[in-house]
């Protein structure tokens, strides 16, 4: 590995899961060493016939809006209705094409130009409270807005803000982050963050940093747990995943300034480490 690279001799650790190869290929070339360890691991909704359901009524019916939180949400619903046959996969990118779309942040635009589609509208932050903000100025009374959910989480704020505006709202969870990656392998991960031999620590969720404490609070205890990390430098891909850790007393040393996502966080640590 050229020491000229700007992270030559670096090791940094990558709890990623859904482009945990994009991510390390960015550090990599950039001379790093990068240490991975999936921690999320993403799964079709295990009751598919509420996600059918959803889709036909959404294909079916007239809507005026179409929120997307995540890239996932979006692929997993063109996959869902894949899998269902006839046309259904286009009856739904067509609807898509009629209403409004909404997205949270970067990943659910990119997901939509997939298909020849883009965001009509981005929320100014990509957080629930974002989209909340986007929205608040507007007469929503009688809209009728479709939303694709995160995981299991039923984003209670953002229902009862649009429930509360007098919008019709149909939810839709079509996945689910299961914790079934292996304990040792995480339990391995903190071990070697605990060993000396890193540098740094990414986190790209806030999911991410959950499941890591759920495990080594187990395996070392969350006050041991947290002088580990708190030894390494810390990255965070944005203002959701740094107030998760911040609520675990861990102090975020990088952030993007904006732009929350991972090509801005690899500028950060080469910011960071990098020879100027």
């Amino acid at each position: 590995m050229p020491d000229s690279l700007p992270l030559a001799g670096r090791r940094i650790a990558l709890p990623e899961s859904r482009e945990l190869d994009l991510f390390a290929d960015m550090l990599l070339k950039r001379g790093a060493e990068v240490l991975r360890c999936p921690l999320v691991s993403i799964h079709d909704a295990p009751d598919q016939r509420p996600v059918l359901d959803w889709l036909q009524q959404f294909s079916a019916e007239p809507w005026d809006d179409f929120i997307a939180l995540t890239g996932e949400g979006i692929r997993r619903l063109l996959a869902a209705a894949e899998r269902a046959g006839g046309s259904l996969r286009e009856d739904f990118i067509a609807r898509l094409a009629q209403v409004r779309k909404l997205t949270r942040g970067p990943k659910p635009g990119a997901a939509l130009r997939s298909i020849g589609l883009k965001a009509d509208v981005v929320a100014l932050e990509p957080t629930t409270e974002g989209v909340i903000r986007t929205l608040q100025s507007e007469d929503l009374y009688g809209r009728r807005i479709a939303v694709q959910l995160y995981g299991t989480d039923p984003n209670l704020p953002l229902m009862e803000f649009l429930q509360g505006a007098g919008a019709h709202v149909a939810p839709v969870a079509p996945y689910v982050y299961a914790d079934d990656v292996e304990d040792a392998r995480v339990e391995s991960l903190i071990s070697e963050l605990a060993s000396g031999r890193v540098d740094a620590i990414a986190f790209t969720s806030a999911t991410q940093v959950r499941r890591l404490f759920q495990i080594g609070r187990r395996s070392v205890g969350q006050q041991r747990l947290g002088e580990i990390l708190g030894g390494l430098t810390i990255a965070a891909v944005g203002p959701v995943v740094a107030e998760e850790l911040r609520e675990r007393g861990l102090q975020v040393d990088l952030m993007p300034p904006s732009s929350y996502f991972m090509k801005p966080l690899v500028r950060e640590l080469v910011r960071k480490f990098g020879a100027v």
